[in-house]
């Protein structure tokens, strides 16, 4: 019966972030347990210079399981399911391609930067990346740290990036993750809507070819960032807001 109720609760996993969440327990394990082995698995120069071109894919799902580094690594594995499935049952509710490319946007923008400056493991900061994203669409939630702690939303990856620099002498994984969430969140909604701007990142159209999108999908609550353009710029434009109405998300 446990085994069916685990079963359940697995394929109600919305599908990208399913198969995301599945890929980051194998590839860990099967570091664990010696089946694969590290230094293969991690971000190098190899992927170009060896045409390695797993790498970049095994370093976004792998994460060394360690006495150490164990709870850490759970905690992130919550986060990933967590925040990655109200994002993508939230306001990309039937909309999976869109979601992919904001999956494929940060996870790019991730390898150039830890390329450049030699991080091996983009596990913490694409998890920090999703999360930073849903905090900010959702900023006046209220969410729960340690010990009761309650606080909104739009403070907790700057709460995560403190406890990792105190109690892990970390921080860093979780800075990246920040800047190149927020590099996707200004360019698909504050630039566009705070600036009047083109928008600069779209999904490509053959995206849409492997996953259409699905109708009549009910979401959480929640609304995409509103503008903050003058009244006189809309009035010009016929009071039309061009964006268009924002999907609902998914809530704490």
């Amino acid at each position: 019966m446990s085994g069916n109720d685990i079963g359940l609760w697995f394929r109600s996993i919305p599908d990208i972030t399913r198969y995301w969440f599945a890929g980051s327990i194998i590839f860990p394990l099967a570091g664990r347990f010696g089946i694969l082995n590290y230094f293969d698995m991690i971000l190098d120069y190899a992927f170009i210079s060896r045409f390695q071109i797993w790498r970049p894919f095994t370093c976004l799902l792998y994460y060394p399981i360690t006495p150490a580094t164990g709870f850490h690594y759970l905690i992130m594995l919550y986060f990933l399911y967590s925040y990655s499935s109200r994002l993508e049952s939230g306001l990309f509710a039937g909309k999976p391609a869109d979601y992919l490319f904001l999956v494929i946007f940060n996870w790019l923008a991730l390898i150039v930067v830890c390329l450049f400056l030699g991080f091996p493991l983009l596990f913490d900061p694409m998890v920090m990346s999703i999360l930073y994203i849903w905090c900010q669409l959702n900023r006046d939630n209220i969410v729960s740290f340690w010990f009761g702690t309650q606080f909104k939303a739009m403070y907790l990856p700057w709460v995560l990036l403190a406890f990792n620099l105190i109690i892990r002498g970390g921080g860093f994984s979780e800075l990246l993750g920040i800047l190149v969430g927020h590099l996707y969140f200004f360019l698909m909604f504050k630039y566009p809507q705070d600036f009047g701007g083109r928008t600069l990142i779209g999904t490509p159209s053959f995206f849409y070819n492997f996953l259409p999108n699905h109708r009549g999908v009910m979401s959480g609550f929640g609304s995409a960032p509103p503008t903050r353009q003058p009244a006189a710029r809309a009035d010009q434009q016929g009071g039309a807001h061009r964006w268009g109405q924002g999907n609902v998300l998914g809530g704490q």
